[in-house]
């Protein structure tokens, strides 16, 4: 699903992380276009694209109030259309979201936004998720409520961003995951988990105009409950994730 809007609109805010662009098309209003490439997209720890390369679009448009709206996209595979029974499955996530950015102070921030995703060919998939992040001289807290068809989750997040020497722009970032279900099974599937963690260590830099970022990210979910859970033993490991990515 789609990150939180909240280290974004912050940026173009307050600007700690280099030259953020936004087309302004009035007083009030203005547009960010960002365009992302990435060598795997992971939501919570758990890749979204079986390890492959993902391209991913953000349109975003932001009032002076702090309204923002907006649609983002990125390719997806889960290898497998559950509706068809055969491997040509979705391959394309949309999401739509409006909320609410509150800059309370220089270094204290509200975030709240609605966002809902969507998966052409598999619809069953479909859902809505609710976000509310709290940033405080670096530091931030909070929480996202999820809903689709089969399932619903919550997660509870908290981290740090601070700005490095040389412009290099560090997130440390830790979730927790809970399915309020058994969804997360052992090998013999004798056992099973309603939660898990994933966590993350970010750093990004601007330089010749794009901003590149290499995260390390990782769960403690094991192969066999990633398998039960994903279809796939390998989707949950530890991998370092290289981005790339310019807003107009």
């Amino acid at each position: 699903m789609r990150p939180s809007a909240a280290f974004f609109l912050a940026s173009l805010a307050l600007a700690p992380f280099g030259n953020l662009q936004a087309i302004e098309l009035s007083e009030q209003f203005s547009l960010a276009i960002t365009p992302q490439v990435l060598s795997d997209y992971r939501s919570s720890g758990i890749s979204q694209t079986l390890g492959d390369p993902a391209a991913q679009l953000d349109l975003m448009l932001t009032h002076a109030s702090g309204l923002y709206a907006g649609v983002w996209t990125s390719n997806v595979d889960y290898g497998h259309d559950w509706e068809k029974d055969d491997h040509y499955g979705t391959r394309q996530e949309v999401d739509y979201y409006a909320g609410y950015y509150w800059q309370i102070s220089d270094a204290v921030s509200l975030d709240a936004y609605y966002n809902r995703y969507s998966y052409p060919g598999e619809s069953q998939f479909n859902g809505a998720d609710v976000y509310l992040t709290l940033d405080a001289y670096g530091f931030f807290v909070g929480g996202k409520h999820s809903d689709d068809t089969d399932e619903s989750s919550a997660s509870l997040y908290a981290g740090y961003r601070t700005l490095l020497p040389l412009d290099i722009g560090l997130e440390l970032r830790f979730e927790n995951v809970d399915y309020k279900d058994k969804v997360f099974f052992n090998k013999d599937w004798s056992h099973g988990e309603e939660d898990y963690n994933n966590w993350s260590l970010g750093l990004q830099r601007d330089m010749l105009g794009v901003t590149w970022g290499l995260s390390y990210v990782d769960t403690d979910l094991s192969d066999a409950e990633c398998l039960s859970f994903s279809g796939y033993d390998d989707l949950c490991a530890a991998t370092l994730v290289a981005s790339a990515k310019k807003t107009f």
